[in-house]
C-alpha cells in the first residue's frame, strides 16, 4: 500500500510541475509573446513613431533572448532554481507593465529586451529543463506537449483581453494591466510550484521504464557543453533548428502578405487560416509530445518533415481555391511540435541533463538567428524571384531542416548507444 501511494505522489508532483508550465506560457509567457503585436498601430499612432522604427523593438527581443539564452541556461546550474524563477518573474512582468511609462522609441528597445530576458527564464529555457528533469525519456514529450499548449490556449482569450483594455483604457493602461496580470500569475507559481525532484524516485516514469535507476541516470551519463560541442551532430542539430527557423519565420510573417497583396483573398478569408492554425497549433502541441513518447525522435521527425512539406505545397496551390490556404495553415499547425517541442525533447534526449540549460540555449540561439532572419531573406528573394519560386526555396530549406536533425538524430542515437555500451563492460 506504501508503495502505491508513493507511485500517486510521485505522479502527482510531477503533473502539478507540468500544470504550472502551462500557467506560465498561458499568462506571463503569453502576455509578452501573443499580445505584443497588437500594441504596433496605438503605439505609433500615439508617440508618431515609424512603423519601421517601432518593428524593430521585435527584431532587438529576439536578438536578445537569442544571445542571453546560453548565459541563462548555465544559471540553472548556478543558482537556486526558485530564486532564479522569482526573478524571472519580476523582469518579465515588471518589464511588461513598465512599457506604459516608456515614452522613447528606445525606452521600447530596452524594454523589449528586458522582457526576453525574463521569458527566457520562466519559459524558454525554465520550462523545459523543469519537465526534463522531472520526466523520463518515455513521458517527457506528452508533459512538454500540455506545457506548451498552455500558450496556445491562453492565446484565445489573451488577444481579445489585450484588445479590449487597449481600445477602453489606451495602451498605457492595457501594457500596464496586463503586466500586472503576468506577476499575479508568474509569482504565486515561482514562489509556491516550482521545485525541482527532491531525488530520483520523485521522477515520473513509464510504466515500462527499467528500475534500476542508476542505469539510465542522466546526471551521469549525460554531456556537457564543451563535450558536446565536439560531436558533429551538435553542430547538425542547431544547424538544423536554424533552417526551421528560417521557414517557420517565412510561414509566419510572410503568408498574410501573400495572401492579401498576391491572391487578393478578403479579410475574412485570412483571419480563418489565422483561426484554423490556432486550434490546429494547439493540437499539433498535444498530439505531438505524445508521438515523441510512442515513436521516438526519428519517426516522430520524419512526421513533422512531411506535415510541413504537404504544407509548403498547399501553399504553392493556393493560388488555385482559398481551400488550399486553409490546408496550409492547418497542416502547418499540426507540425508545430516540431519547433516548439523538438529543440528541449531532442536537446534532452541527446546530451542528458548535467548541462541541460547551457546545451539548450545555444540550439535556441541558432533556431532564433534563422526565426530573425527568415522573414527578411524571404522578402529579398520574393522580390527577385516572385512568390512561386521564393515558396519553392523555402520547401528546399524545410528538406535541408530534416534532413541535418534526421542525420544528427541517427548519429546521436548510435553514439550514446556505444557511450552506454562501454560505461556498462567498463563498470562490470
Amino acid at each position: 500500500m506504501s508503495n502505491l501511494n508513493t507511485k500517486k505522489r510521485k505522479l502527482t508532483a510531477g503533473w502539478i510541475i507540468v500544470i504550472a508550465c502551462m500557467l506560465i506560457q498561458a499568462i506571463p509567457a503569453g502576455v509578452i509573446t501573443n499580445t505584443q503585436s497588437l500594441f504596433m498601430y496605438p503605439v505609433i499612432n500615439s508617440r508618431g513613431f515609424s512603423l519601421v522604427a517601432f518593428s524593430l523593438m521585435f527584431s532587438i527581443g529576439t536578438i536578445v533572448s537569442a544571445v542571453a539564452g546560453p548565459f541563462i541556461g548555465s544559471l540553472f546550474s548556478k543558482i537556486n532554481l526558485k530564486v532564479l524563477y522569482i526573478t524571472g518573474a519580476i523582469i518579465a512582468g515588471g518589464g511588461f507593465a513598465a512599457f506604459s511609462m516608456a515614452t522613447e522609441i528606445w525606452h521600447f528597445y530596452i524594454l523589449a529586451g528586458v522582457v526576453q530576458i525574463g521569458s527566457g527564464i520562466i519559459s524558454g529555457i525554465g520550462t523545459p529543463l523543469l519537465i526534463s528533469a522531472w520526466f523520463d525519456e518515455e513521458t517527457k514529450g506528452k508533459a512538454l506537449g500540455l506545457a506548451f499548449a498552455g500558450g496556445s490556449i491562453g492565446n484565445f482569450f489573451l488577444q481579445p483581453l489585450a484588445t479590449q483594455l487597449i481600445a477602453n483604457q489606451g495602451y498605457a493602461g492595457a501594457y500596464l494591466v496586463l503586466g500586472i496580470l503576468a506577476l499575479i500569475v508568474g509569482l504565486p507559481i515561482a514562489l509556491f510550484l516550482v521545485r525541482m525532484p527532491k531525488n530520483a524516485s520523485e521522477i515520473v516514469r513509464s510504466k515500462n521504464s527499467v528500475s534500476d535507476l542508476d542505469n539510465k541516470s542522466v546526471a551521469v551519463s549525460g554531456y556537457t557543453l564543451k563535450e558536446a560541442a565536439k560531436t558533429k551532430y551538435f553542430w547538425m542539430l542547431c544547424l538544423g533548428f536554424t533552417f526551421i527557423g528560417l521557414y517557420v519565420s517565412a510561414y509566419s510573417v510572410q503568408y498574410a502578405a501573400y495572401f492579401q497583396g498576391s491572391l487578393n483573398f478578403d479579410a475574412t478569408a485570412i483571419g480563418v487560416t489565422g483561426s484554423i492554425f490556432a486550434i490546429c497549433s494547439l493540437a499539433g502541441n498535444l498530439i505531438g509530445g505524445s508521438l515523441f513518447d510512442k515513436l521516438g525522435a526519428l519517426k516522430c521527425l520524419i512526421v513533422a518533415g512531411v506535415l510541413v512539406l504537404i504544407s509548403g505545397s498547399f501553399l504553392l496551390l493556393a493560388k488555385n481555391s482559398v481551400i488550399f490556404a486553409h490546408l496550409f495553415s492547418a497542416t502547418k499547425g499540426l507540425a508545430v511540435f516540431a519547433y516548439m517541442i523538438g529543440p528541449a525533447y531532442l536537446t534532452g534526449s541527446f546530451f542528458g541533463n548535467k548541462e541541460f540549460g547551457s546545451i539548450l540555449g545555444i540550439v535556441q540561439l541558432l533556431f532564433a538567428v534563422g526565426i530573425s532572419t527568415g522573414s527578411a531573406l524571404f522578402g529579398v528573394l520574393a522580390e527577385k524571384f516572385g512568390y512561386d519560386m521564393s515558396w519553392i526555396l523555402v520547401l528546399a530549406a524545410v528538406a535541408i531542416a530534416y534532413v541535418l536533425l534526421i542525420s544528427a538524430t541517427i548519429g546521436m542515437n548510435k553514439l550514446n548507444k556505444e557511450k552506454s555500451e562501454f560505461t556498462s563492460q567498463k563498470a562490470a
